[in-house]
């Protein structure tokens, strides 16, 4: 779990916590200032209290800013730890999820991917993590949803190493123009990591938004990786 970013929350009540001091500290000395002046003001010709009543209202309006800064730091503070449990709750369940990355294991890999309209022609690409184009095929062409099996095979007769690759789907009509494809990947969640404030489940290694999630559900008993 990304530490650094988990604990955003906790660093942003300690900056709220110093801005408060340094406030407390600033009005403690107007206050000393104030009573100093009045004790030593000349009865015959008070001071104009308009400049002080203005600083007053000042630090006023400060402090009522700092205590609404540290009441939304909380409040950010709890919703993000809800947040983060609800998140958890995903651990251990298979799901179907907007994805294009997938682990090779054992000289298997598998992608879903669907296609919005009927294709003249299909084209199934393989990359390997440094992008670089490792193995093509063709598709299918019919609307709907299919299956995509890779064996490791690449395109000079060789086998790719295990590892996360990714999938392109380009599906073409008759007319050359592009028909809308996507890719989903199914898996078991294996744990979730906070980075930039927001939460990701590890999926076979891959790590995903919880928004891309399409459906859960329980592993199948015969699934190894359950």
């Amino acid at each position: 779990m990304d530490v650094a970013n988990a604990t955003s929350a906790t660093n942003g009540s300690s900056q709220a916590g110093k801005a408060a001091a340094v406030f407390g500290k600033d009005f403690d000395t107007f206050l000393q200032l104030l009573t100093t002046q009045l004790q030593y003001q000349d009865p015959l010709s008070p001071m104009d209290s308009t400049q002080f009543t203005q600083q007053l209202v000042s630090f006023t309006s400060v402090e009522q800013q700092i205590a609404t800064n540290k009441n939304l730091e909380s409040i950010i503070s709890r919703l993000a730890s809800q947040d983060i449990a609800g998140a958890v709750a995903y651990i251990g369940k298979e799901v179907y999820a907007v994805g294009d990355k997938a682990p090779l294991q054992n000289g298997q890999a598998s992608w879903n991917y669907g296609l919005d309209l009927r294709a003249e022609e299909t084209k199934i690409t393989v990359r390997d993590g440094a992008g670089r184009v490792v193995y093509e095929t063709k598709g299918e062409t019919a609307p709907g949803a299919h299956t995509f099996e890779w064996d490791g095979r690449t395109n000079s007769g060789g086998t790719a190493p295990d590892g996360i690759y990714s999938l392109e789907v380009a599906a073409t009509s008759a007319a050359g123009n592009a028909i809308g494809s996507n890719i989903f990947i199914r898996g078991i969640v294996e744990g979730v990591e906070r980075v930039a404030g927001e939460n990701l489940l590890a999926i076979n290694g891959v790590l995903l938004p919880v928004d891309n999630i399409q459906s859960i559900g329980l592993p199948k008993p015969n699934d190894p990786s359950s």
